[in-house]
């Protein structure tokens, strides 16, 4: 049965990969379709064969890589200190009683900074993972890890998009646009006259006027993603949060984290705006804090975040202490949120 359940998994990891295989074949097309078809073998005029070129260059490198990160960044999970240490592990796992595990957590809560709920009013606990999850991470079933800030999982990317790589994500989106933009505005003229038959038949006029369709639907097809994140952004929610609104001690609030629309930006983009459009790291914070609407809780979390900052550089004896005795003690209980 093991081995069983270890080649379906490396089969589904195989087959993951497939979408982005799918993308990886279309965008290398469009490459020689552009390239080699349009530019080298049917543009005449050598200014605009030199001017085409270099711009469809920097499209496509923006393009490759923004997609790259998106891919290849892995997914920030939650540190150690959201762990359980040792000693609490074992006061956990040894009680019985569902209520007193609750105050346990609850307990562990308050060294961190952590401030949604779960629908019941529990503290998250992810017992996969065996850690508290810090506002707005989820675990992530396909990942098989709780994901910081985790919005959503892309086949298209095969990765989670969260706090490490949502900008990344973005920019891709953006970007795709951009290139199918350009494809679109400058074959338009040559896939008019191949339509009329202005042109000699010939492979070009393949590639040129199926080059034109997929620019087109892929453009139309973007456009209403990265719309919709845009929105995202803007009332900075991820894509979880919009249908589920993150609920606070207070109750479900669907804006508790919109910080007004420059905050908003500059959580994910960073406060240089020189680096907003290159796929570097310029979100803010690391994923663990987010700071909350309400005030009364903001200030909360701004003392409990600098209480945690603290703790974070000294190290826990508890931890050390349960390496050393037995660091394959788990938990059993605790319901999981997807």
């Amino acid at each position: 049965m093991m081995a069983l359940s270890r080649g379906l998994r490396f089969c589904a990891r195989v087959f993951s990969w497939i979408p982005v295989l799918i993308i990886t074949c279309v965008v290398l097309w469009s490459y020689y379709a552009y390239v080699f078809e349009l530019c080298l073998f049917t543009i005449s005029n050598m200014l605009e064969k030199v001017a085409y070129l270099v711009v469809f260059h920097v499209c496509f490198l923006m393009f490759s890589w923004t997609y790259w990160k998106s891919i290849f960044t892995p997914p920030a999970s939650p540190c150690k200190k959201f762990q359980l240490s040792y000693s609490d592990k074992e006061h956990y796992e040894m009680e019985e009683r569902s209520d007193v595990q609750k105050q346990i957590l609850v307990d562990i809560a308050k060294r961190l900074p952590i401030f949604t709920r779960a629908a019941s009013g529990a503290i998250r606990f992810c017992d996969r993972c065996q850690v508290l999850k810090p506002d707005r991470s989820h675990h992530c079933s396909v990942c098989e890890a709780c994901v910081l800030k985790m919005d959503h999982h892309c086949p298209w990317v095969n990765n989670c998009v969260g706090f490490s790589n949502y900008k990344f994500f973005l920019l891709f989106l953006s970007y795709s646009m951009v290139y199918c933009v350009f494809i679109t505005a400058t074959v338009f003229r040559y896939f008019i006259k191949f339509w009329v038959g202005d042109m000699p038949n010939g492979n070009a006029k393949f590639h040129v006027l199926f080059l034109m369709f997929v620019a087109l639907m892929f453009f139309v097809s973007l456009m209403f993603l990265f719309g919709y994140h845009c929105w995202l952004v803007a009332k900075n929610r991820s894509t979880l949060e919009a249908f589920s609104a993150p609920v606070f001690t207070s109750g479900p609030d669907r804006n508790g984290f919109n910080m007004g629309m420059k905050r908003n930006l500059q959580q994910v983009f960073g406060e240089d705006k020189r680096l907003w459009f290159i796929p570097v790291c310029s979100s803010q914070g690391d994923g663990h804090y987010f700071p909350v609407r309400n005030l009364n809780e903001s200030s909360t979390s701004l003392l409990a975040n600098e209480k945690w900052e603290e703790d974070e550089e000294e190290e826990s004896d508890d931890e050390n202490m349960g390496r050393d005795r037995d660091p394959s003690v788990t938990i059993e209980m605790g319901e999981e949120e997807e």
